[in-house]
C-alpha cells in the first residue's frame, strides 16, 4: 500500500457532525472559525501534504456549507495541487497551475478526491 493510501486510512474520519445545525445553533453562530481537522505530512521526497478544514459560523461567500478548507500538495514555494474555497470564488481546486471548479459534497469526499489527485500526480 502506498504512503498516501496509508495516510487516508490512518487519518481520523471527518464527519458532517461538526457543521450540522443543532441545539447549540446560537453558540455556533457567534463563535469564530474552529479548526476541525488538520494533518500535515512531509513525504520522503520532501513534498508536503497538508489538509486543514475549519468550521465557520457562516458560509464562505460562494459556498453552501459552513466549512473553510485548504488541502495542499506541493513543495516549498511550489503548489502542485490545492483544494480550497477562497472567499468569493467558492469551492475550487488548482491542479498544476490551472484553476478548476470543484463540487463539494462532504468533507470525506473532499479528502478522498484530493488524495486521489495527489496519488495520480505522483504516479501511484
Amino acid at each position: 500500500m502506498g504512503y498516501l493510501a496509508k495516510l487516508a486510512v490512518r487519518s481520523p474520519p471527518v464527519t458532517m457532525a461538526f457543521c450540522a445545525i443543532s441545539q447549540v445553533y446560537g453558540i455556533i453562530r457567534h463563535m469564530k472559525a474552529r479548526l476541525a481537522f488538520h494533518d500535515k505530512q512531509v513525504l520522503p521526497d520532501g513534498s508536503i501534504v497538508e489538509m486543514k478544514i475549519w468550521e465557520v459560523p457562516e458560509s464562505v461567500p460562494g459556498c453552501r456549507h459552513r466549512l473553510k478548507y485548504s488541502l495542499f500538495y506541493g513543495r516549498p514555494g511550489r503548489r502542485l495541487i490545492e483544494y480550497d474555497n477562497e472567499r468569493g470564488r467558492g469551492d475550487h481546486r488548482h491542479v498544476e497551475g490551472k484553476q478548476q471548479p470543484y463540487t463539494f459534497s462532504t468533507p470525506e469526499q473532499l479528502i478522498e478526491d484530493f488524495l486521489a489527485d495527489v496519488r495520480r500526480l505522483r504516479g501511484e
